[in-house]
């Protein structure tokens, strides 16, 4: 979503000061970070903060600290060998001869190896986050430390801000005011279920908290936001505190002034404010109830009013706004799985100017493409409604009876369901024309664009939490049409899809009867810990003087056993997100509890497969599911060209 945010008003309060001339780019700057006036110089040298005067050579440089070392520096670069110059974490306060400075101190922490083994030469030793980061795991003693530290250039002194509260917390910068007398952050308890939004005066250190919020379970770090308007006169904040997320605006002290938006639908994200005309215009869900609520429309509110809004992008379709430079226009452009892309032009009261293009499909359907088609259902609790897309093969015939498989995706970040015009839907399209009926719909806890019960409901269950909903759902399809076989059911998916889909011919081996399971993270106890604590819990114990974490998430491997049908597990070797190591531990525990199964490791292949392993990858679906779900294995008989269906 491409979107445009007016610039403050100009702040005639605080002194304005005639900006310095520029000067010719120099590629050696990048090792250093220079004051406005060009009077002081910061850089390190290894892992410590120097400052040096004016034009001084680098030898007469001060050293300010002494304490910096690896994975716990001053520097961008966490791992620095010896004392070469580089550029340092600490920014000049505008105006100013002060810097700050937010360290993080990672030592203690391990790493998430891979091995890369393809190309020429030794296999090599690689990792998972970035060249050589730290990899925090869910319930780890060590994690992430944050410290703020305000530095003065002319004396040389670092003092360091007591912006500590929780035990582990977070912190994050959100805002330094245009004069750098200000710093805005925000400080999350690991727990991620309360927060501050603290504003520190740079001159004196002091911390003022200016919000606290609190959101059991946890907070929706996809839309979590704030705007500040007019420098930091005031600000924007999102919440659930109704139990839908809405925005709301606030003084520079923290005092509420009013709600922005309002009602049972969800304020997603601002993407403009207009300050002279206090207005603000943002992206919503599920406010007109005739749509599906992932739709996106673009709506207007008033900073100063009660809630109301004024719906700008009418069509039951999705919608991506641009805005003009002046505000005073955006192009709009819509569609649906059903419906072909439109792009029109409206002033900024919503007003049709004219249709700027419109997809002409002709051709496209007269090649035998058909639609794919939108459902609804209902969740295992048979009151919320699941939002969905099938696709048929090309030569459908409804007195047939066809196999269905479920491309799933769980969240809960986000769900995997088309909602705009789409050929190949994900390549499920392609599987269709196997000889399937493909569906793709959404679970309870899968997505954070509805209400917040919705967006919770599988905290502290990653394992189990949708599948029943999953299975209610093709069920509800095959009561409805005759065509859908419920003995022959099939379901796969990628990374947490992959994770659902071995999950679920585990915990239902009587319904599913094949699985395809890729890059799965089916032990999150080795993925990041902010995934893990964030959406399984975190429990927190207070033992004498030390406050202790932990957290545990079921594993695929603790229900190998109860696997009776057709699993194929598929991983990279080099995955950079989800381990490899989780394919392999779910494998080892299949070959203990005596369970045949299909594994195929994709050489050199990250968590996004590439070129022919890819083609590989979509045509072993392919045929896996022909095997095993239409009783056609004649690819097995032959050499297969991968590349003839290019």
């Amino acid at each position: 979503m491409c979107s445009e945010v007016l610039k403050a008003q100009p702040d005639t309060t605080r002194k304005q000061k005639t900006p310095l001339p520029s000067k010719p780019h120099n590629p050696l700057a990048m090792q250093y970070s220079i004051s406005t006036d060009r009077a002081y110089t910061a850089f390190c040298r290894g892992h410590n903060l120097y400052i040096r005067k004016g034009d001084e050579a680098d030898s007469l440089a001060r050293p300010v600290t002494t304490d910096g070392e690896t994975y716990y520096s001053y520097s961008f670069n966490e791992v620095v060998e010896g004392d070469r110059l580089i550029a340092t974490r600490a920014s000049w306060l505008k105006d100013s001869h002060r810097l700050f400075i937010i360290r993080e101190d990672n030592r203690g922490i391990g790493d998430l190896p891979v091995v890369a083994s393809t190309g020429s030469g030794r296999p090599r030793l690689v990792h998972s986050i970035g060249g050589s980061g730290r990899y925090p795991m869910p319930g780890d003693k060590k994690v992430t430390q944050y410290e703020l530290s305000l530095i003065d250039a002319e004396t040389g002194t670092l003092t360091r801000v007591p912006i500590e509260k929780w035990k582990d917390q977070s912190l994050k910068l959100l805002k330094v005011s245009q004069d750098g007398h200000y710093l805005y952050l925000q400080r999350t308890r690991r727990t991620r279920d309360e927060l501050d939004i603290c504003r520190v005066d740079t001159e004196t250190g002091e911390v003022k908290v200016i919000l606290n919020e609190v959101c059991k379970p946890y907070f929706s770090d996809r839309l979590q936001d704030i705007h500040f308007i007019n420098d930091d006169r005031e600000f924007i904040w999102w919440s659930e505190r109704t139990g839908w997320g809405h925005f709301y605006l606030y003084s520079a002290e923290g005092q509420l002034k009013g709600s922005v938006t309002a009602g049972d639908w969800l304020a997603e994200k601002i993407v403009r404010i207009d300050t002279a005309r206090r207005e603000v215009y943002l992206i919503g869900h599920g406010r007109e109830k005739e749509m599906n609520p992932y739709y996106a429309c673009l709506y207007k509110a008033e900073l100063d009013g009660n809630g109301s809004v004024q719906l700008l992008t009418p069509e039951d379709a999705n919608h991506n706004v641009t805005f003009s430079p002046s505000g005073e226009y955006f192009t709009d452009n819509f569609s649906r799985v059903d419906l072909a892309p439109r792009s029109v032009l409206r002033n900024r009261n919503g007003k049709l100017i004219r249709t700027l293009a419109e997809a002409d499909l002709s051709t496209l359907l007269a090649t035998g493409w058909r639609m794919p088609e939108r459902f609804t259902v209902k969740a295992a609790d048979g009151v919320t409604d699941l939002y969905g897309v099938m696709w048929k093969p090309i030569d459908f015939d409804s007195t047939r009876r066809y196999p269905v498989i479920s491309y799933v995706y769980p969240g809960p970040q986000m769900e995997a369901v088309d909602i705009n015009f789409t050929v190949t839907g994900n390549h499920n399209a392609s599987l269709a024309q196997v000889g399937f009926i493909v569906v793709n719909f959404g679970h309870r806890g899968g997505s954070p664009l509805r209400d917040k019960a919705y967006r919770t409901y599988g905290y502290g269950n990653l394992r189990e939490y949708p599948l029943a909903d999953d299975k209610y759902g093709i069920e509800q399809l095959a009561k409805r049409h005759s065509y859908i076989d419920l003995e022959r059911v099939g379901i796969f998916g990628h990374s947490g899809g992959g994770f659902m889909s071995a999950s679920a011919i585990c915990t239902y081996p009587d319904f599913y009867k094949v699985a395809v399971a890729s890059s799965g993270n089916h032990d999150s106890n080795i993925y990041n810990l902010p995934w893990g604590e964030t959406y399984h819990g975190v429990t927190q114990t207070v033992k004498g003087k030390d406050t202790v974490f932990t957290c545990k998430v079921p594993t695929v491997a603790e229900i190998a056993h109860r696997l009776r049908g057709h699993l194929l597990l598929i991983t990279g070797d080099e995955d950079n997100n989800v381990h490899p190591g989780q394919t392999f531990r779910l494998a080892g525990a299949l070959m203990d509890a005596g369970k045949n199964f299909d594994m195929y490791v994709l050489p050199g292949q990250g968590h996004a497969y590439k070129g022919t392993k890819d083609l590989f990858w979509r045509r072993k679906i392919w045929f896996y599911f022909a095997k095993h779900l239409l009783g056609d294995d004649r690819v097995e008989n032959y050499e297969m060209d991968f590349y003839k269906y290019e």
